[in-house]
């Protein structure tokens, strides 16, 4: 029953529960046809609708409204265990517990004739449907089960330590599971030496004492970074072997020919990647536009690997790609989205062989403005392959025996139609952050040679701007032929982390203002004013901070870094398996042949999809972090006692994080170690206060540390702190008015003390001269 006011209109409490019940799919429409509102109160429901989003109580996703830290109808959850009636109880696989507190409970419903492949226990990984509770039990959400992706493990990674008696234990590698050792038989070993990384499996628990586990395979030592590693790819369960069938259909895959496409074999396509790059998924040329209605303007070609010629939809190579959702890249090693037959043979598009593509045309106009664009399943023959520096170097004036030929007919012209679409991209103005990316290089025998910055290039800026143009065009493409597709979508920031922005700034005497809509141009003047300054580095992370995460998502909301109202990613398939159902879409919508997307593929079936490969993305940019982590500490594990500088990265309750400057490498100092006085958390600074001293350490201050401890297995160091810390250069406002009336109190009482010894001087002197 809709609960309702004495006149009429709904209380803020029904609008707020009619949301939540249908999160992301409930727009102001929705909500006045729910409870029967007329276009005469459309203004009160805006106005109302407004302060719950100024409250932060609801935010806006494109035109659909849901609530605050809402989890989407489809989300990956992790099995964690039973409620006191034995129902499963589940959390989201993926969820900032920094940003957003404790995760929700998701208590799952099964059904008492459910299919075997929802049947599900402790442990495992699948992907809920879920809808929001209000039974009072203690649970945030309904979840009903979709399918399982992953089986609990009973196979536990570790580091072998052997023991006198020939057998050892097993100290896991997983965090989670630091101090749940595990005893193993001398019989059970497998030969493992004291530090091999090892896969057991557990084949006995006792209610009292160790549980008994066999060595199933050796990965290797842990003196070697391959085997750190391996470390990520195993705890978060990268798939790195192919199924048979899989490996079967690449073999016997053919490549293709002229037969259902254009001849493009005579268009001098090239391809730039980084030199050490192995698949070759996209290939770009530009000429100027012959026809005089666009003078000045360009004609683009993008051409993009034809995975789905190979890849078809339900087969074995489909479905192995589909569980690993994306490629995964280490500083040693690459675990592919698809074997190495499709991805660095038939698919690649390497220099002088024929090449199956699906390619995009487009017409830029002399401001840079795409005019019209058309999408062509072509064969081309990349005229070659080029890295960044080597184009970059030939249009500085330095070209070598490759650039030298190609240079007027070729690479100018692609320099010409970028300088003329960095006009456009300024218009739209994206959020333009300075963060660097660093890269582990290492050692012929795999070892770190040193961690660098690779420089930002004209020529990387050319291929991302293309790119960027081919993923409109196929987001455009799919939405005029009104066919389902996964968008490539990026949320504002929520209200809590704008406000927390807004404050941070304020402390800095920066203007932060908020009214009309949000705009990334709104945090690029920001930035804009900090160039050059001493805190730039430290308002490019907050700014980051306060920024959502991209996804994927069957429903559009628009890219709000890019700044675009529509986006899907196109241009990877040989890596990402977002693009391969962008392509399958494309060649269904457009007649275009073999390989499309199935009829019957519902927004359903794509919001699963999309949730799962989000996950899978997130899976690989987590295991790529940990290895670089626990590489280069392992790196740094002899270098105990040496100091270094680096930055303040991140302020807890706990203590500091700082990243050091020349390997990137981030390091933790406990709270206990800054010194004999407590220190405040100032969340709003984000900063550590002393309390008797005021002596302050901020988020990206620069500070000297010493190493006291490194964990090349966890990925772990502990520094000690050298630097002292010092009042925030820019404490004005309340900190500074805080230190004024000090300052004052001390001045007064001071002056007081001064006239009361005048006075005293004064009467003591009389005395005198009375006395004479």
């Amino acid at each position: 029953m809709k609960k309702q006011k004495d006149n009429g209109f709904p209380d803020r409490k029904a609008i707020v529960a009619f949301i939540r019940q249908n999160p992301g799919k409930v727009g102001t429409r929705e909500i006045a046809r729910e409870f029967g509102l007329k276009n005469a109160d459309r203004a009160e429901l805006k106005r109302i609708l407004r302060e719950l989003a100024d409250e932060g109580t609801i935010k806006k996703r494109g035109r659909k409204l849901q609530q605050t830290e809402a989890l989407p109808p489809t989300v990956v959850a992790d099995i964690t265990g039973r409620d006191r009636d034995g129902e499963l109880i589940a959390a989201p696989t993926e969820w900032d517990e920094v940003e957003s507190g404790e995760p929700p409970k998701i208590r799952i419903h099964m059904p008492r004739r459910g299919r075997p492949s929802a049947t599900a226990g402790v442990g495992d990984r699948a992907l809920l449907h879920v809808e929001p509770s209000d039974e009072g039990d203690g649970a945030a959400y309904r979840g009903r089960i979709i399918k399982i992706i992953d089986r609990a493990k009973s196979r536990i990674l570790g580091i072998f330590r052997k023991l006198p008696d020939g057998g050892g234990r097993l100290v896991p590698v997983d965090r989670k599971q630091a101090g749940r050792e595990l005893n193993i038989g001398q019989a059970d070993s497998q030969g493992a030496q004291d530090g091999d990384l090892v896969s057991v499996d557990l084949i006995r628990t006792r209610a009292f004492g160790l549980a008994s586990g066999r060595v199933k395979e050796r990965l290797g030592t842990i003196a070697s970074e391959k085997a750190i590693s391996l470390i990520a790819i195993h705890a978060h369960d990268i798939p790195m072997e192919f199924s048979k069938a899989a490996l079967r259909e690449a073999e016997e895959a053919q490549p293709a020919t002229l037969r259902g496409r254009e001849d493009w074999r005579e268009v001098p396509l090239v391809t730039i990647d980084p030199p050490d790059a192995k698949d070759h998924d996209d290939a770009v040329h530009a000429e100027a536009d012959p026809d005089p209605r666009n003078k000045g303007g360009f004609i683009l070609h993008v051409a993009i690997a034809d995975v789905a010629f190979y890849v078809r939809p339900d087969s074995a190579l489909d479905h192995d790609a589909l569980m690993r959702g994306n490629s995964v890249y280490f500083p040693d090693r690459v675990v592919p989205m698809l074997p190495e037959r499709i991805s660095n043979n038939l698919c690649s598009l390497v220099p002088g062989e024929p090449r199956g593509a699906l390619a995009v045309r487009m017409v830029i106009g002399a401001d840079g403005r795409k005019r019209s664009h058309s999408f062509h399943r072509v064969l081309i023959r990349s005229a070659a392959k080029l890295h960044y520096a080597q184009v970059q170097a030939a249009i500085d004036g330095h070209p070598d025996d490759t650039t030298g030929p190609l240079l007027d007919p070729i690479l100018k012209p692609l320099y010409a139609a970028h300088e003329a679409i960095k006009h456009a991209r300024k218009e739209r103005d994206p959020l333009d952050l300075d963060i660097p990316e660093r890269k582990i290089l290492l050692k012929p025998d795999g070892t770190v040679d040193r961690v660098i910055v690779p420089q930002r290039l004209d020529a990387h800026k050319l291929i991302e701007e293309f790119m960027i143009l081919a993923n409109v065009a196929a987001a455009e493409m799919l939405e005029k032929k009104a066919l389902p597709l996964v968008y490539r979508v990026h949320d504002e920031p929520s209200f809590e982390k704008l406000q927390a922005l807004q404050e941070f700034l304020r402390t800095l005497d920066l203007p932060f203002a908020k009214g009309g809509p949000l705009r990334p141009s709104l945090f690029n003047r920001v930035l804009a004013q900090v160039q050059g300054q001493d805190y730039e580095h430290l308002v490019n992370e907050v700014v980051l901070r306060s920024q959502a995460q991209a996804e994927y998502s069957a429903e559009n909301y628009g890219h709000f870094g890019l700044n675009l109202r529509r986006y899907a990613h196109f241009t990877s398939p040989i890596r990402r398996y977002a693009d391969l159902i962008v392509h399958r879409a494309l060649i269904r919508g457009l007649g275009l042949g073999e390989g499309a997307l199935p009829d019957g593929e519902s927004l359903e079936t794509l919001s699963e999809i999309a949730a799962q490969i989000s996950a899978t993305e997130r899976r690989a940019m987590k295991a790529e972090r940990e290895t670089a982590d626990r590489l280069i500490a392992h790196h740094l594990a002899d270098r105990i006692g040496a100091t270094f500088q680096g930055r303040i990265s991140g302020v807890t309750r706990a203590g500091l994080f700082v990243k050091l400057d020349d390997t990137g490498a981030d390091g933790f100092i406990p709270m206990r170690s800054l010194g004999s006085e407590y220190y405040n958390y100032d969340e709003t600074r984000h900063a550590l206060v002393g309390s008797r001293s005021g002596a302050t350490h901020r988020l990206g201050d620069v500070v000297d540390v010493r190493l006291v401890e490194a964990q090349p297995v966890a990925g772990a160091l502990r520094f000690e702190l050298l630097s002292e810390g010092e009042f925030a250069p820019t404490m004005r406002r309340r900190d500074g008015a805080r230190m004024r009336a000090a300052q004052l109190r001390r001045a007064t009482r001071e002056k007081g003390r001064k006239q009361d010894r005048t006075k005293a001087r004064k009467a003591k002197a009389g005395k005198t001269k009375r006395g004479k």
